[in-house]
């Protein structure tokens, strides 16, 4: 049984004004290649297909030309929602795909029987049973009552996260004994595999990768995860293991969504599960091969001071390469302790009609973590929302009674409410888009008819 764990497609993204529609479309040919090269049996998408809740339609079109290409390859594809896709987009072609050979699961909300899957190999012989689990939203596994603290609200949450993995893989273990017993393979055994769109604890992140869980669960215990042969995760951009665990994995996604992510090979895993199987009480040892993903947009990051910034843009090979209709996307960062005025027009004159595109402009100093009042020449786009909330947290004098000290303290809790603010404020806006895209449906059905 052989699966391709991929993730994090964000088809759609609008990368500093710029479309990723050619990246996308070249890595999604790429993806098809290495499903007839390696004869795949299953491609599992950990979740955020889309970039946003509301994709553009070129978007749709590749993630649908997608699958009608992976049609006649013998391939099953399983597509999880993440927590930047819209639970109505996924499931306008739900039922039409399951025709085509696809299970699409958008969030735990329904029946538990359908996110337990069985997968079978290009033979049509069973391989692996799937616990296929989304993105999980608070509202889906918990109800929210007043006069819960923050300690509390993760503690619920993290337990019912666990709780719905324990579930699932009972019903996953419940149906591969079925299976053997109803003789539908040759082998004594079957794989469980299961997924998640979730940040695990311990795991390294980057400057794409949105906080899901503010203010209530930053970080899933890798613990809390069931005795699975292999667990497929999406949310975090850079692949990596899981608690120094060969098995519990992030995919990570296929093309760079910041800057800071260039000096990570991007990937996706090619799992085997061979067939002399373990014993039903003992896990499988997959066989686990990063297939490394081309890149397939020339992007670069370019450090230090205006002297060694041009050095640099003179001796780059990627500029060398490039042409006016294929141009290299640069992140330039001038280490300078002077407020330049006409900054953006000096490294501007140093393209010098290069065939290079600045998309991001910062200027970084020595001592970066100033006041807020030090920093009255910063452009605010320079600063995320955590960095101004710090800065000018920084400025006030905050002083704390014994009692307050014996507790989490005045400073803590102004913390724990300004993350609990953001959560709520992200979780407004997912709902806000869920309901345009629901309306905006209903009243393209209304139009037709």
């Amino acid at each position: 049984m052989k699966i391709l764990h991929t993730s994090d497609w964000h088809l759609g993204q609008s990368f500093f004004t710029k479309s990723r529609k050619q990246e996308h479309a070249a890595f999604l040919q790429w993806l098809l290649e290495q499903v007839e090269a390696y004869e795949v049996d299953a491609v599992i998408v950990a979740g955020d297909v889309f970039d946003t809740g509301t994709p553009p339609s070129y978007a749709r079109e590749l993630y649908h030309g997608f699958i009608g290409a992976l049609q006649g390859k013998q391939c099953t594809l399983v597509v999880l929602g993440g927590n930047h896709d819209s639970v109505s987009v996924l499931n306008e072609s739900k039922e039409l795909l399951k025709y085509l050979n696809s299970h699409v699961i958008p969030s735990t909300y329904g029946n538990i029987e359908e996110q337990v899957i069985t997968l079978n190999k290009r033979n049509g012989d069973v391989g692996a049973v799937l616990c296929a689990v989304p993105f999980i939203r608070p509202r889906d596994v918990i109800v929210s009552e007043a006069g819960q603290s923050a300690t509390d609200k993760r503690q619920i949450l993290g337990d019912a996260i666990k709780q719905h993995y324990a579930t699932l893989y009972e019903n996953a273990v419940a149906k591969r004994n079925a299976l053997l017993a109803q003789k539908t393979t040759n082998q004594t055994n079957l794989p469980i595999i299961a997924t998640g769109h979730l940040t695990a604890l311990g795991v390294s992140q980057s400057e794409s990768v949105r906080d899901i869980y503010i203010g209530t669960l930053e970080g899933f215990d890798a613990g809390g995860f069931p005795p699975a042969d292999y667990i497929a995760l999406g949310h975090i951009h850079r692949p990596q293991k899981v608690a120094k665990t060969e098995h519990i994995r992030y995919s990570g996604s296929p093309i760079p969504l910041s800057f800071d992510e260039l000096n990570t090979q991007k990937q996706v895993m090619l799992v085997e599960f061979k067939e002399d199987s373990p014993q039903p009480d003992l896990q499988y040892q997959p066989i686990l091969t990063p297939l490394e993903v081309p890149r397939f947009q020339a992007m670069a990051v370019i450090r230090g001071n205006l002297q060694h910034i041009e050095n640099v843009l003179n001796a780059s090979k990627d500029i060398a390469n490039a042409t006016p209709d294929a141009q290299v996307w640069l992140c330039i960062e001038v280490e300078t302790q002077d407020y330049l005025t006409d900054l953006q027009q000096r490294i501007q004159a140093l393209l010098d009609d290069k065939p290079a595109e600045i998309l991001q402009l910062k200027r970084v100093r020595k001592q970066a973590s100033k006041a807020l009042s030090q920093q009255r020449n910063v452009q605010l786009s320079e600063l995320s929302v955590e960095d101004v909330f710090e800065a000018r947290l920084a400025l006030e004098e905050i002083v704390e009674s014994d009692e307050q000290a014996e507790n989490a303290g005045r400073v803590e809790r102004i913390k724990g409410l300004f993350k609990e603010a953001v959560f709520s404020i992200q979780s407004n806006v997912e709902d806000l888009q869920e309901l345009e895209t629901t309306k905006s449906s209903a009243e393209s059905a209304k139009e037709q008819h």
